[in-house]
């Protein structure tokens, strides 16, 4: 009976014995198609570190660009204004060359008339060259006073148009190279604005709470660097203080009469003046400045309405009486350079070494600037990129 019972099929059951090994080796293909795909992905994205320090640097070199733009714009208004004053001066130049050409027409046709000295003159009036015509003294000596001076002054007349004629033309040629310029700085300006547009558009909704929690922990450490600034400050304040009161002291133990005494109070006054004075000139520049947060930077613009940083620290000690230059560049050598340790309210802070970002000091580490584009004018410690980024401090007045 055993004989005929059928035997299991081999095939069934060398199947059973394969399935698990087959199923493995499909999920372990499945898992690394699964990670190599994530991985690509991964190695051709660039970090959420790499992308803020990308776009930290593209709004670099857009203010970079943009104080270039600032620099172009207002050489081109200058030499627009020169070439207009040329152009007036050619104009007035030529009226007059006619009225020169005009008198010697009149001695010239008086001459004809009478029948005299035709042919010189007529051919003096139409050269191109008249003062060749003035080393032929037969020419000169049948030339009256009159007609001699009408002559001189037709000769400088026409030198003197041509030269301006000349510098008029030149200053068109650079009038040209200064636009070309403006318009370079201007494409340059937006397109670093519109890469790092780009590049935060690309950023998940997770990656920008985490630039947002970077760029918190940035502004913390740049709070607690200005506290440090704020105190020793302070500190070194309170030191001349007290050396100030230990100096009366010393001067009022060692003076017998009232009249010493006197004497010196008026020469602390009369020291103490130029310091109130800047001292007046910067609250106002400041106080300027504070009505200014909130306003939006926007490159290029210098109020009332926008700002850029440069533009803004111009505006702000304008209305305090003191002519900054336009630009971080020229602006950077219109005052005194302190440290930063002796920055005083008012002091204008450089940053980054191609001198791009200015603001104005308020004291205690902390200062009113125009950041960068879709930000607004505001106050934010000098450390706000980190204390390398400081170039340096000037006082202005």
């Amino acid at each position: 009976m055993a004989s005929h019972r059928k035997s299991r099929p081999t095939g069934t059951r060398v199947a059973g014995i394969r399935t698990p090994a087959l199923a493995t080796a499909a999920l372990t293909s499945v898992a690394l198609l699964s990670q190599t795909a994530n991985a690509t992905p991964s190695d051709d994205r660039p970090t959420l570190e790499e992308v803020e320090k990308k776009v930290d640097d593209l709004y670099r070199q857009a203010g970079s660009a943009t104080e270039k733009y600032n620099a172009a714009k207002e050489k081109t208004t200058k030499q627009r204004k020169k070439v207009d004053t040329l152009l007036d001066d050619v104009a007035q130049r030529t009226q007059k060359l006619n009225d020169a050409r005009e008198e010697l027409g009149s001695f010239a046709s008086a001459q004809y008339r009478t029948g005299a000295s035709v042919p010189e003159t007529a051919t003096l009036l139409l050269a191109d060259s008249p003062q060749d015509y003035f080393d032929q003294n037969q020419l000169m000596n049948r030339l009256t006073g009159r007609q001699k001076t009408a002559v001189d002054d037709y000769v400088t007349q026409q030198s003197e148009t041509m030269k301006k004629r000349r510098e008029a033309t030149e200053s068109l040629e650079t009038l040209t190279d200064s636009q070309k310029d403006l318009k370079t700085a201007k494409s340059t300006v937006q397109k670093k604005l519109a890469t790092a547009r780009e590049l935060l558009s690309e950023l998940t909704a997770e990656e920008k709470a985490r630039l947002a929690a970077i760029e918190k922990k940035k502004k913390q450490e740049a709070a607690r660097k200005a506290a440090e600034l704020a105190k020793q400050q302070a500190a070194q304040e309170e030191a001349e203080r007290e050396r100030r009161e230990e100096a009366a002291r010393q001067q009022e133990s060692g003076s017998g009469s009232s009249g010493t005494s006197d004497g010196t109070g008026s020469s602390d006054s009369g020291s103490s003046t130029p310091g109130t004075s800047t001292g007046t000139k910067a609250e106002k520049a400041i106080a300027f400045a504070r009505a200014q947060i909130g306003k939006p930077y926007v490159w290029g613009a210098t109020g009332p309405g926008s700002y850029d940083c440069s533009g803004l620290t111009q505006a702000a000690w304008k209305a305090a009486g003191v002519t900054l230059p336009r630009v971080t560049y020229d602006q950077v050598n219109a005052g005194t350079t302190v440290s930063v340790s002796q920055a005083q309210p008012g002091d204008l802070v450089f940053f980054y070494d191609d001198i791009s970002h200015v603001g104005l000091y308020i004291g205690d580490g902390m200062m009113i600037h125009a950041p960068k584009p879709g930000a607004y004018v505001r106050e934010e410690s000098i450390f706000y990129d980190g204390e390398s980024s400081i170039y340096s401090v000037v006082r202005p007045a």
